[in-house]
């Protein structure tokens, strides 16, 4: 199984309460209301969606939307992610 650029934007759009346009890709997402229980909530839900990589330190690390597209897609195609 794996997680569509679309259901990750979904997911992270859900559990901020927002609407998927309202997201900035570029603008952090603790600046957009995200705080580290919504986080791990994320991670644990794209962990059981098959991305069994991604962990709560390399999404911290960089919050902006973009990059996370960025490093699932790389996660989902094998590659190794630098944090």
């Amino acid at each position: 199984m794996s997680l569509s650029t679309e259901q990750l934007i979904a997911d992270v759009a859900d559990v901020l309460y927002l609407e998927p346009a309202e997201i900035d890709y570029e603008v952090s997402l603790r600046d957009q209301g995200m705080d580290s229980v919504r986080l791990m909530e994320l991670v644990e839900r794209w962990r059981t969606a098959g991305v069994d990589q991604i962990d709560f330190i390399t999404l911290a690390e960089d919050s902006r939307l973009g990059h996370w597209i960025e490093v699932i897609e790389k996660f989902q195609a094998g590659d190794e992610v630098a944090s």
